[in-house]
């Protein structure tokens, strides 16, 4: 598929087929990751492939907005050793995006549930939850789940209604930047 339309037509879905992901698209998602850039190449990630249906549902319960777990039949937790990089962030978000890039491609869908600096319940970090549950070291910082399966759900693409060119600035901050078609806009 071409990457434009890739970008268009992905959308996170959250409600998947019971079918599981073969092994081998597993490892397809993987090698997206181990392709995605890191700073100086450190490469600080660490990925915990989960398809185990007990951790799944209880990974749905991280956090608010997590329920969409308990229906995918295969979680990807990305984590990172902060000793490797200042930019652990940056670098596992880097491989979690070619992560969803790469199961679109693929046929499949996912969604980003967030865990670094979210909360569980009364609390505690969805963070040490996911942590207990997965027996992550402490030196790795989870940073997303991303699930992954066979869509049960279909979405349009992405149309127009996504391109802000107000949030766009030309050489300084302000500065309107010409909107294809505008010719009112020096």
């Amino acid at each position: 598929m071409e990457l434009f339309d890739l970008l268009r037509k992905r959308r996170s879905i959250r409600r998947f087929q019971k079918k599981p992901v073969p092994r081998e698209l597993v490892e397809r998602l993987l090698e997206a990751a181990f392709l995605s850039p890191s700073s100086f190449n450190r490469r600080p990630w660490h990925f915990i492939v989960v398809d185990d249906r007990e951790k799944l549902k209880a990974l749905s319960k991280a956090k608010l907005g997590a329920s969409g777990l308990a229906t995918a039949p295969l979680a990807i937790v990305v984590t990172a050793d902060e000793s490797r990089s200042d930019v652990w962030v940056e670098d596992a978000s880097i491989a979690a995006e070619h992560i969803q890039l790469a199961a679109f491609d693929l046929g499949l869908s996912s969604f980003w549930v967030q865990i670094r600096n979210r909360i569980h319940d009364e609390g505690k970090p969805a963070e040490d939850y996911v942590r207990g549950l997965l027996g992550i070291p402490s030196n790795y910082r989870v940073l997303c789940i991303i699930g992954v399966g066979y869509p049960a759900e279909k979405k349009p693409p992405h149309g127009d209604e996504v391109f802000e060119w107000e949030k766009v600035s030309h050489n300084s901050f302000g500065q309107p930047w010409k909107k294809p078609g505008d010719s009112s806009v020096q």
